[in-house]
């Protein structure tokens, strides 16, 4: 289920619908092959997470213009009546292909395919990017959060700070995705079956006349889910000590209880509770910590040995933190040749870094026998470019076309970007959020740790086939030749 319905048509880029028109009225709605990629990893990281498929599928499924719709663009001077009139019909009826959610990927490789008419696959454009390079980024986030904390329990509190409604809802499910244990949003755990967490706010504590009084007060309600919140008054003085006396009174009716800190040095404050609570008699007693987490400050936590239990990540996890945007572009592959064949096209640019790579293409991950990624190979699909294993090749840069590395493939060649959409029907059900969660955590496990580190991380090998090296320099020395 998802409620981020983008369903009008009209979500999508001005100029997408200008040259649409210009499509249909130079009678050019001939097909064409769009990618969607990005052009460098967020946060300085090593990897991304693809997240955001699911919902960009849904949505693709309403993606129309209402009768609402096609007023408001008769309204503003730009469009032939009868160009408006043909959108009233408008759903997307082309393929698409994408790599499984939850998958980690890296830069300038396809990671959705998109085949159609002209003017669909420029109308989904904004919409795609929006969905998919949001989800992404967040998703990416959350795993170096996830990582930093040793694979602990990060509880997802980023609902008040999220860009929106919208953000909110996109963000809670792509933090799920991950690695987050659950969430506070909890319209969030109703549609996306997430689970939800929190304990209670400093209001609770200072409505009552006494700390320990509102601490009783909750215990009394949910002995099975207290957590108290020591840092109102004073953690050490006060807090601790309060959440001593009313654990002991919970365990006298065979309950357990954790406290959570929310603020000052969670280094020092955590051990100094650690101490208190084993004294106490309650080694199981659980800590939670929050307070402007992110992955720097969780991982030199974790590397100190704080004892922590769960981390309650909130802004700099929900909004992205540092990074404002995933990278993600929309770039035309190849356009209809005629006869059933289409033809490559690419991107110049003085920028060699935008720079596109041409064609119908596959990405398959080699692995070595133990199932550990050793690169990511881009080929054109449909063709005999196909890794083998057993065989040994060069693999080629996919820029500076200088750079390669031989290696002879002795695990397996995955293709993956898979069919997700034919004629613009699902091809198989979409699997559960927690199948895509579980997708990220295994194939995070399938990188060599100094792809994951955080400062420095090693650059993961994505390269192009011999023979798409030699259709780029072919292209490229036609259109040198031109000028």
């Amino acid at each position: 289920m998802n409620t981020q319905k983008n369903s009008s048509a009209l979500f999508t880029d001005f100029y997408s619908l200008t040259m649409a028109q210009g499509y249909w009225k130079k009678n050019m709605n001939h097909r064409a092959v769009f990618e969607m990629f990005f052009r460098r990893s967020p946060f300085g990281g090593g990897y991304a997470i693809f997240a955001g498929l699911g919902t960009l599928l849904e949505n693709l499924q309403s993606f129309s213009f209402s009768r609402e719709d096609i007023e408001y663009l008769d309204s503003l001077g730009c469009f032939e009546k009868a160009f408006t009139e043909s959108l009233g019909g408008f759903r997307f009826k082309g393929s698409l292909r994408a790599m499984d959610e939850g998958t980690a990927v890296f830069p300038q490789e396809p990671l959705i395919r998109v085949e159609g008419g002209l003017i669909e696959c420029q109308i989904i454009e904004g919409m795609l990017l929006n969905t998919i390079n949001f989800q992404s980024l967040i998703a990416t986030k959350t795993a170096r959060v996830w990582l930093a904390s040793g694979k602990g329990s990060i509880m997802e509190f980023g609902l008040r700070r999220a860009q929106g409604p919208d953000g909110a809802m996109s963000a809670t499910r792509a933090s799920y995705i991950g690695g987050a244990s659950g969430t506070s949003n909890t319209l969030g755990g109703k549609v996306f079956g997430i689970p939800v967490l929190g304990t209670m706010a400093h209001s609770w504590i200072m409505a009552y006349p006494s700390e320990e009084e509102a601490f009783r007060a909750y215990a009394d309600i949910y002995p099975e889910r207290t957590i108290f919140l020591i840092d109102t008054y004073d953690t050490l003085k006060s807090g601790i000590r309060s959440a001593v006396t009313v654990g002991r009174e919970l365990a006298a009716r065979g309950h357990s209880f954790g406290v959570r800190l929310d603020s000052g040095d969670i280094n020092y404050l955590s051990v100094e509770v650690r101490k208190i609570l084993d004294q106490a008699g309650f080694p199981g007693a659980t800590i939670t910590v929050s307070n402007d987490l992110d992955e720097a400050i969780i991982q030199t936590l974790t590397d100190a040995g704080t004892p922590v239990n769960t981390w309650g990540v909130g802004t700099r996890m929900i909004t992205g933190g540092d990074e404002a945007a995933f990278s993600g572009v929309y770039k035309m592959a190849a356009r209809d040749g005629g006869g059933g064949t289409m033809i490559p096209v690419m991107k110049f640019s003085d920028n060699p870094e935008k720079t596109t790579t041409p064609g119908v293409k596959q990405v398959w991950r080699v692995k070595d026998p133990a199932g550990m990624a050793v690169a990511d190979v881009m080929g054109l699909d449909g063709d005999d470019d196909i890794p083998e294993k057993g065989k040994r090749y060069a693999f080629w840069h996919p820029q500076a076309d200088y750079r390669h590395f031989y290696h002879e493939i002795s695990g397996n060649a995955e293709p993956l970007l898979k069919p997700r959409l034919e004629d613009g029907v699902p091809v198989s059900p979409l699997p559960p959020l927690a199948a895509i969660r579980a997708h990220a955590a295994g194939d995070l496990d399938s990188l060599d740790p100094s792809y994951k580190r955080l400062l420095n991380p090693h650059g993961y090998k994505v390269s192009v086939t011999g023979k798409l090296r030699e259709l780029k320099l072919a292209l490229i020395k036609d259109y040198i030749g031109d000028l």
